[in-house]
């Protein structure tokens, strides 16, 4: 399995409108705001654009409690009193899924920033050319990146009737003997474009399916098939 991390920085700003009466007694109106960037590999804060959209899901005693955001930094800003814990789901881009994340909105600081790491599991080539954008990927550091061997390029290269996010849902699933044979089959049939990386004090063993020959593909979909 090739699992690619990034970190998403949440920045939130807050203050004390001026004025304004307070709709509950010792409690003064606030207007905060959300927005959301990454971290690179330096810790330098980037766009968030591995995400086409963010889901703000608010406390429920807002007229609105859902509310969503199609362009980076996602800033969604708001008037109240309370402090209250959302949820925040992010959509990746280019078919890469939704990740959830928790955030506490507290009027402790004026400004305050979390960090959270978002995990993607085997992604896509259009993906990993996006999150290239950002940081390393396994393919990269594996030098199997070469001439003629971009993303797209392999994407095309796999023939057949394999549906690959089909296959590497099928490999999550099977059971550890089953994972022991897959990986000696990688191990055995592999060529030196493989990228795969062996995680001995996580006991995980990663791979990059695109990145397989096309008759190691069909071999690991027949296995999967067999075991569904």
């Amino acid at each position: 399995m090739v699992e690619v991390k990034r970190t998403v920085k949440v920045v939130t700003e807050q203050s004390t409108i001026p004025g304004r009466a307070p709709e509950v007694e010792g409690f003064p109106m606030k207007l905060w705001s959300i927005e959301i960037f990454l971290l690179d590999e330096a810790g330098n804060q980037i766009e968030a654009n591995i995400f086409s959209k963010a889901t703000y899901n608010l406390h429920a005693s807002f007229a609105n409690p859902t509310q969503t955001f199609e362009k980076p930094p996602f800033r969604c800003q708001n008037e109240g009193w309370g402090e209250f814990d959302l949820t925040i789901d992010l959509h990746a881009v280019e078919k890469g899924g939704k990740h959830t994340i928790a955030h506490d909105l507290n009027f402790a600081q004026p400004r305050y920033e979390a960090k959270h790491v978002i995990n993607f599991k085997n992604p896509n080539p259009n993906l990993l050319d996006v999150l290239r954008k950002s940081g390393p990927v396994p393919d990269d550091a594996n030098g199997a990146r070469k001439k003629g061997g971009d993303a797209d390029a392999r994407k095309k290269k796999k023939t057949g009737q394999v549906d690959m996010d089909r296959l590497a849902d099928g490999l999550v699933k099977l059971q550890e003997d089953d994972l022991l044979q897959v990986v000696q089959m990688i191990h055995d049939n592999k060529s030196d474009e493989t990228y795969t990386k062996n995680d001995v004090d996580q006991g995980e063993f990663h791979v990059d399916l695109y990145t397989l020959p096309d008759a190691l593909v069909r071999m690991l979909w027949d296995f999967v098939q067999s075991k569904a």
